[in-house]
């Protein structure tokens, strides 16, 4: 894989410049469709380095209540795998710079089709893809069409992940591993950093990618925290939550800006 992509660029200046990666999660259509590519600009405006973009889906299985009810509210506002793909496109106009990664599941990318999937993220500047629920060992198609397009598979790894599968996972993983810091699903609040710094520590010798841990991650702190053995935080549900509390669109923005900010400062502190 030889030509860089946003994602590659990014965590290169990010090692360069000595920083962690702030990822941060919305779910596209949440709060309305007209709505997410305000939010996705606001996140970048207060220091956001990765957008992941939630794609709906009926039956998000990883997902704690926060972020189910964030699916089930987008779906009720129409959203959809190619709505995602229109917002990524209007995104563009204004940022040319900032990765994006869709977030879900298989269903939708098989309905759509695999090569229909990464020819229309490419044409719309989608940097990655992270499917929840595809295996690595049937990921070798989409991969393949991703990877033809300079699009990035990220995979997810957990506490409970056997050394045999962290070897299958990171063979086939690009862009970075999203290493989920806990046992449960999406907002759940029990880290245990110990075990991040351990887990971490073995995941390292089996890929030079970079690493990010998601799942629990509320504050400045606790991103921080998680990051420090670590290349950066994935932060989801404390962002989803203040959307939906949000009355309007520019109380959504100056909530999520205030989440992010804070973050930031605590990941460059």
């Amino acid at each position: 894989m030889t030509e860089q992509n946003r994602i590659d660029r990014r965590f290169a200046k990010l090692r360069d410049e000595g920083r962690k990666a702030l990822v941060t999660y919305i779910v596209a259509g949440d709060g309305g469709l007209e709505n997410t590519v305000p939010l996705m600009h606001q996140l970048v405006a207060s220091g956001a380095d990765v957008i992941e973009l939630g794609v709906p889906f009926s039956d998000p299985m990883a997902e704690g209540p926060v972020i189910q009810k964030g699916h089930e509210r987008a779906l009720a506002n129409g959203a959809s795998l190619r709505k995602c793909l229109a917002l990524v496109k209007e995104f563009r106009q204004s940022d040319s710079d900032t990765p994006v990664i869709l977030m879900g599941y298989a269903n939708p990318i098989q309905r759509m089709g695999e090569l229909e999937f990464a020819e229309a993220a490419s044409t719309a500047g989608v940097d990655g893809a992270l499917t929840v629920d595809l295996p690595a060992e049937e990921s070798g198609s989409l991969n393949a069409f991703l990877a033809e397009r300079n699009l990035r598979n990220i995979f997810l790894l957990t506490p409970t992940t056997t050394e045999e599968r962290i070897r299958e996972i990171t063979d086939v993983a690009s862009g970075f591993v999203y290493y989920v810091s806990l046992k449960g699903v999406t907002g759940a609040g029990h880290l245990d950093l110990d075990s991040v710094r351990d887990n971490l520590d073995h995941i390292r010798q089996f890929t030079d990618l970079p690493l990010c841990v998601g799942f629990g991650i509320k504050d400045g702190t606790s991103a921080r925290q998680v990051s420090a053995h670590g290349d950066g935080a994935v932060v989801g549900s404390v962002l989803v939550s203040a959307v939906d509390a949000a009355a309007d669109l520019e109380a959504a923005k100056a909530a999520v800006g205030a989440i992010v900010s804070e973050m930031r400062e605590a990941l460059d502190r």
